[in-house]
């Protein structure tokens, strides 16, 4: 130290602040990362299956804000044994093949993805107990057909009542619609409905979207013995089931296939869809609005300039097809109010 009462910078001893360095853009590109399926998402927590082990993981920070949904596809890094109290993290996420998307209201144009990577949508819905709402059913199709899922109508506790008029209204649509009734005499071995569903599972990966309260979660029970998803039942004053399910899952069908098992809706916002996009599901009609509808077109009626009406003009098939496809497309111009 200098004389007594003089100081000159030989003196001071400064600690480098923390951003004295400065950072680098560079990010590790982490080739040795292992491939894996996100199977549930949990405050933070991912559940990730990898080749036949399950493991638990957290988001890297080089991740930033990239969400992660059930049925996205990521690099884990770390331990990925599956063992107690180990934690693996996760690097990256692969682009997506498809996104199930859905926004708050009509109003809102945040969209929110639901589900990653699925093949087919299939919406449950009970032939009675509650009744069905073809408005709701209508809305979440629109949402699966503009991710460009294939379309699934399950029919449950077809003990009650016929689903033949769900049958008429989305046939037309292509949408397959199976009835099935767990809890009829000798359970599901018994139905041959269930059958018919566990066939149209088999190597694909399908998301659950239904009310609660239309036995969802039994049927999920049913075809995954496993599951163990709580079961609710329907309110009999307002005809509304409570939500049982609070938490997307995905679980292996024994007979083959993945199901995304998805907490009950009663709304399903819309504000995200393109009509013309929602059209690439129907090859026909959208190869030939492509060439004659004006741009812009809501594909709404003949009077608002929609020239769909000659292609289905003669042919009764086309014409229920395209009074099926306005449906859909009038429900998500409809205010959600259910």
């Amino acid at each position: 130290m200098s004389d007594w009462g003089h100081y000159d910078e030989s003196d001071a001893k400064v600690r480098p602040g923390r951003g004295s360095r400065p950072r680098s853009k560079r990010r590790p590109a982490h080739e040795d990362a292992v491939a894996g399926t996100v199977i549930s998402v949990d405050r933070g927590r991912y559940t990730v299956h990898v080749d036949d082990v399950v493991v638990t993981a957290v988001k890297a920070r080089e991740l930033g804000r990239r969400g992660l949904v059930v049925g996205d596809v990521v690099g884990l890094v770390g331990d990925v044994s599956g063992k107690p109290d180990t934690l693996a993290r996760i690097v990256r996420r692969e682009e997506r093949a498809s996104a199930l998307r859905r926004t708050a209201d009509d109003s809102d144009t945040t969209e929110r993805v639901v589900v990653a990577n699925a093949h087919q949508l299939a919406f449950v819905a009970a032939a009675a107990d509650p009744e069905p709402n073809p408005r709701v059913i209508d809305r979440a199709l629109v949402a699966g057909f503009d991710a460009g899922l294939d379309a699934v109508l399950v029919v449950t506790k077809g003990d009650l009542a016929s689903a033949d008029p769900l049958r008429a209204l989305y046939e037309p649509l292509g949408v397959t619609v199976i009835e099935v009734s767990v809890k009829r005499e000798g359970g599901p071995a018994a139905d041959p409905g269930f059958a018919l569903l566990q066939n149209q599972l088999r190597d694909l990966r399908t998301v659950f979207v239904g009310p609660s309260g239309v036995g969802k979660s039994t049927l999920v029970n049913a075809l995954v013995p496993n599951a163990d998803r709580a079961v609710g039942r329907v309110n009999d004053v307002t005809g509304r089931g409570r939500h049982t399910s609070t938490s997307s899952l995905m679980l292996e069908v024994p007979g083959g296939g993945w199901i995304i098992d998805t907490p009950g809706v009663r709304s399903f916002g819309l504000a995200h869809v393109d009509p013309e996009h929602m059209l690439l599901a129907f090859p026909d009609v959208a190869d030939y609005e492509a060439e004659h509808c004006p741009r812009g077109c809501q594909h709404l009626s003949a009077a608002d300039g929609c020239e769909l009406d000659s292609w289905a003009e003669g042919s009764p098939e086309r014409a229920i097809k395209l009074d099926s496809i306005r449906r859909l497309l009038t429900s998500r111009l409809a205010a959600e109010t259910y």
